[in-house]
């Protein structure tokens, strides 16, 4: 075995996920999906593709009237090219991770330094390292006063100087998991342009996009690297079909390219999985075209989630918070409770609550807790807050 996979570490929430194998009584919100269905018209969409006989494989890069309809999608998200100025530059992914994946198989040779701005969801730091690469990390700061108390913020300054000709790789979730912290449109200008002069790519996972809160952009999406970018910059942006579509199971993404890098990740493709399942390409076609259906209701009923539990959580003793400006996760430090992972453990098993814990994102985020809230009904949400409350006054 390589030593690198040998160190990786596993995912510390399905450590605290282990503690409630069995139990029906625990208010789950540890892993980063809705609790949702996917709509019926999507599963529809596969189920009639299936009893079709599309059981063969499909291109590389995926069916064209998918392209054709991520295209579209795109263009209408970040007008003024056209969709036909997108179609060569998408790969279709079986999922947002195999195509973040694909960006490091792409880009990254052993010995190269990729810079990643974290807490993050632990597999952008683990897939680099999986490559051989060395990785630096630059954290956000927390706002310790004034009315955005808790809330994640990035030194500009810090990830500036981090990123040099040396560094091959600038890795960036925003909207991010777990803080729900946004990146600025002038915010991502300053970095794309020292970028440039670094000679250094971004990879930027953008799978939040869609479930942005602050309502500051012209098409309520987050702000966007490919708004600011030009088609040849050493750019590649990362999405998924999981959140916004309520597809996390169907597992299907997909990249914006450069031209240049469009055939070469079909041939990566072809090494890794060949191809999506044709029925999960179908499905996904018909949920771009009727999105309409899906996602405003979606982001609508997270603004409730979020402004249903934020309040909640801020009034109990000791936390310290803000409301997530994107995403689905209340990201919250308890006073006095340093290891979080344990914290974790304790709450399934005394409290019959599941939250995550924040070092599964990196050692800046020991101390605090993630808290999924993508659920149907907020009274769990509401029920959640209880038993915490009195596991808290248990201390």
């Amino acid at each position: 075995m390589r030593q690198v996979v040998e160190q990786l570490e596993a995912s510390r929430i399905r450590e605290v996920a282990n503690e409630g194998i069995g139990r029906t009584d625990v208010l789950k919100f540890w892993f980063g999906e809705s609790d949702e269905v996917t709509p019926g018209f999507i599963r529809d969409a596969a189920v009639a593709s299936l009893q079709a006989g599309e059981t063969f494989y499909a291109h590389n890069l995926g069916l064209q009237e998918l392209r054709e309809a991520l295209a579209a999608y795109t263009d209408g998200l970040h007008p003024g090219r056209g969709a036909a100025h997108w179609f060569d530059r998408l790969a279709v992914t079986s999922g947002g991770v195999n195509g973040l994946m694909l960006a490091s198989q792409t880009l990254v040779e052993a010995g190269d330094e990729v810079v990643v701005v974290a807490p993050v969801w632990p597999n952008l730091i683990a897939q680099p390292l999986i490559m051989g690469a060395r990785v630096w990390r630059v954290p956000l700061r927390v706002q310790t006063d004034g009315p955005r108390a808790g809330a994640w913020v990035l030194d500009m300054a810090a990830l500036l100087s981090a990123i040099t000709p040396a560094t091959r790789m600038l890795v960036v979730n925003a909207p991010n998991n777990p803080t729900g912290w946004t990146l600025s449109a002038d915010e991502q200008r300053t970095i794309l342009a020292h970028c440039r002069r670094t000679g250094t790519w971004i990879l930027a996972d953008e799978v939040y996009e869609r479930l942005y809160f602050a309502g500051d952009t012209a098409n309520g999406a987050a702000p966007s690297f490919l708004d600011v970018a030009q088609p040849d910059d050493r750019v590649i942006v990362a999405h998924s079909f999981s959140k916004s579509f309520l597809m996390t199971g169907w597992r299907l993404g997909w990249l914006v390219l450069p031209p240049a890098l469009t055939a070469a990740v079909g041939k990566l493709i072809e090494f890794n999985t060949s191809c999506a399942p044709v029925f999960v390409q179908r499905a996904a076609t018909v949920a771009l075209q009727r999105g309409a259906e899906v996602t405003p209701a979606l982001v609508g009923h997270l603004r409730q989630c979020r402004d249903t539990l934020a309040p909640l959580l801020r009034a109990l003793p000791g936390v310290t918070m803000a409301e997530p400006l994107g995403g689905m996760y209340a990201f919250f430090r308890l006073e006095g409770q340093d290891d979080c992972l344990a914290v974790a453990r304790r709450l399934v098993r005394e409290a019959g609550l599941g939250l995550a814990p924040g070092s599964a994102f990196s050692p800046e985020a020991a101390g605090w807790l993630r808290w999924c809230f993508a659920s149907r009904d907020t009274t769990r949400l509401v029920a959640g807050v209880e038993r915490l409350r009195g596991w808290l006054d248990g201390q």
